[in-house]
């Protein structure tokens, strides 16, 4: 016997009904007139720890669980090589100033005066030469001497004559000092040089490994005397300062929230107790219902993320707990 027609639309209409009260419920409801309720969860920040340069690890000194603060040192490498490079690269910094030291002050005076004195002993051999050629080629005019030895003379006068050139091109060289090309080079030299040093001085001070932010530690996955490379972890921390949560509202409750207002919430490891938060951040975009929070009746639901940071100062809430997030009344807020 078939279930009468409108029998039929009534058991609809009630499913519909028990579904509408299902969204109704889990994304929000009235908590006795105090205002909606929003489920979520604590987020799960971590972050993976690693040393920025490879080497072998000297020790460990962070424990699993461990509560650690920005800036404490949780590794070290060993540094024999590091302080090796950095002593090598300090040597060759010294090497390059002193080159460009000598560049900027030129030439010395003792090197001047010795140029001066090459080039006065040039002048006066090709002098000498030049009276020699002269005696020789009127010699040779009234056939006192022979043509191989005008040729001789001339030969002696032009090299001497050579040689007093590039005497007094090297004694302007000396006194003019360097060029300019040459000093800003040397000067590069030694920016480049410097840049090293840094470099070295940061690779030696990587060596330790410090907590990055106050956490937990999680996992430590290196012990020591292990062989790390640069970048591969050696702790995971889960970040405990901010807390965050985040929670979902739909749409009809969306224009109840805005950034900074002021909520409460409970986890239960603290049944009855509310931590006291603020709205930091409100999804431009909705997306469905998180798998992590969803029911059946509610799966294909649409919702905005919202974060909401909590103060927990005795440390009781954790990454992934589900948690209640408790807005004020409508007649409560301000207008």
């Amino acid at each position: 016997m078939g279930i009468p027609a409108a029998g039929k639309r009534t058991a609809a209409g009630c499913a519909i009904l028990v579904a509408a009260l299902a969204v109704f419920f889990w994304l929000g409801r009235d908590d006795d007139g105090n205002g909606a309720i929003l489920q979520g969860n604590v987020e799960i920040r971590q972050v993976d720890v690693a040393f920025r340069v490879g080497g072998r690890i000297a020790a460990v000194l962070a424990e699993e669980g461990e509560y650690v603060r920005q800036g404490q040192p949780l590794a070290r490498l060993d540094t024999d090589l590091l302080e090796v490079e950095e002593a090598l690269t300090r040597a060759q910094l010294e090497q390059q100033q002193a080159a460009l030291q000598r560049l900027e002050h030129g030439y010395r005076s003792e090197e001047i005066a010795g140029a001066r004195a090459d080039a006065a002993a040039a002048a006066a051999l090709a002098e000498n030469a030049r009276i020699n050629l002269r005696r020789v080629e009127a010699m040779r005019s009234g056939n006192a001497v022979s043509q191989k030895e005008l040729d001789n003379a001339r030969g002696t006068y032009r090299n001497a004559a050579a040689k007093l050139a590039a005497a007094e091109e090297q004694l302007a060289l000396v006194s003019a000092g360097y060029r300019e090309e040459d000093i800003a080079g040397q000067r590069a030299a030694v920016a480049a040089m410097e840049a090293n040093l840094r470099q070295a001085g940061i690779r030696l001070r990587d060596a330790e490994l410090v907590a990055p932010q106050d956490g937990v530690v999680l996992t430590r996955a290196r012990e020591a005397g292990a062989i790390v490379d640069a970048g591969r972890t050696v702790y995971t921390l889960s970040l405990v300062n901010p807390v965050w949560l985040r929670v979902y509202v739909d749409e009809a409750r969306l224009g109840r929230i805005r950034p900074g207002m002021r909520v409460e919430a409970e986890v239960d490891a603290a049944p009855g107790r509310r931590f006291i938060g603020h709205v930091g951040f409100i999804a431009p975009s909705a997306e469905f219902t998180p798998k992590n929070v969803e029911t059946y009746e509610v799966r294909t639901s649409l919702v905005y993320r919202i974060r909401v940071q909590v103060e927990d100062p005795e440390n009781i809430m954790r990454q992934g707990m589900p948690v209640r997030v408790f807005l004020p009344n409508e007649k409560d807020r301000p207008s």
